[in-house]
């Protein structure tokens, strides 16, 4: 029952961050998602009795819930970043387009749920949450969306991995140090759009 709600609100962060339209509340968005990631990566570790995917789960809540949103708020007001960050797909057609990708996932996910171990509508969620991520970073002209775009395309795959093959601490792992990347790919992207304004 647990699992089920934080995927929900997994999933339920993802779409509200489409239609937010201030860069604050979607860095905390992304936050709200690393965090329901986190307590689900801790909670199938409690079940599986892995103490590496509960090493996981703390990593991720102190780098995704806690440090990178702190980052990226930190850097977007050093750099005056736009704060208003209004999406290029008009309200009206993101409600369309969001259940079409969702039920459209589902289907998608369907051939393949005789060999997921885990509960299969976990598998589609995250794929649709795949899809939702990519679409938050086509709908926005600014960086920093981008970014948090891409970051949760990141968290998606992590869910699947999580999700679908009950652990795979290692794929996990590797997840937490392609972040510790991004991190410094984020702040020399800022860097850049730093010397872009001064010259």
């Amino acid at each position: 029952m647990g699992i089920d709600f934080f995927i929900g609100l997994f999933l339920a962060t993802l779409i509200v961050a489409l239609f937010t339209a201030r860069l604050y509340r979607l860095i905390l968005w992304y936050s709200m998602n690393s965090l329901a990631l986190g307590i689900l990566a801790l909670m199938v570790g409690k079940s599986l009795d892995d103490e590496a995917m509960l090493i996981t789960g703390v990593a991720t809540l102190v780098i995704k819930a806690v440090g990178i949103p702190y980052m990226l708020k930190y850097f977007s007001e050093k750099f005056h970043f736009v704060r208003q960050i209004q999406p290029q797909i008009k309200t009206h057609y993101a409600i369309m387009l969001i259940p079409a990708i969702l039920v459209f996932t589902f289907y998608l996910s369907e051939p393949i749920t005789h060999m997921v171990e885990g509960n299969a509508n976990y598998v589609a969620v995250s794929i649709s949450s795949l899809f939702l991520s990519l679409l938050l970073m086509m709908e926005h002209r600014h960086v920093a969306p981008k970014i948090i775009g891409f970051l949760s395309m990141e968290n998606a795959l992590f869910l699947l991995g999580i999700t679908a093959t009950g652990g795979m601490p290692m794929l996990v792992e590797l997840g937490i140090f392609f972040d510790l990347l991004m991190a410094i790919v984020v702040m020399n992207l800022l860097f850049h759009k730093e010397e872009e304004v001064r010259s």
